[in-house]
């Protein structure tokens, strides 16, 4: 039988692992994966811990954690899709219009400066009901 701290060693790598992951990247995608990475750490030493102690307890947590990951993915995944189709970049540093008013915007030395954003003119349907227009209306030879 495996001890119960290598587990709690795998799940306290996991957790670290994930929380430089988070606090030294700024690309959104990458930010994600490192919180999920710390809630994987968690979710090892809850089920460790559990069957230590012969209840269910921390896999019921467990379930928990992963339905929180699921709305958590599904979030970033919104919010990620949303910067770069508006911004062209995942990078974190481009949100600082998210910020409250009257609080300074915080300056990233590190990153390249920010290009205008250039509207691009999205497709039209046509309305609902409307023909579409023909080429020629005499089709008739």
């Amino acid at each position: 039988m495996i001890p119960l701290s290598n587990y709690l060693i795998v799940g306290a790598i996991l957790f670290v692992l994930g929380m430089i992951g988070f606090l030294t990247r700024r690309n959104l995608i990458l930010m994600f994966l490192s919180a999920e990475m710390m809630l994987q750490g968690v979710a090892i030493n809850l089920v460790a811990f559990a069957r230590y102690h012969g209840n269910l307890h921390g896999q019921v947590f467990t379930l928990f954690i992963i339905t929180v990951a699921a709305c958590e993915a599904a979030l970033a995944l919104a919010l990620v899709l949303m910067l770069y189709r508006s911004r062209r970049s995942l990078d974190v540093s481009l949100w600082q219009e998210l910020r409250e008013p009257g609080q300074e915007a915080i300056l990233d030395l590190d990153a390249p400066p920010a290009e205008p954003m250039i509207e691009e003119e999205l497709p039209k349907l046509t309305p609902a009901g409307g023909a579409p227009a023909s080429p020629r209306e005499d089709s008739h030879v």
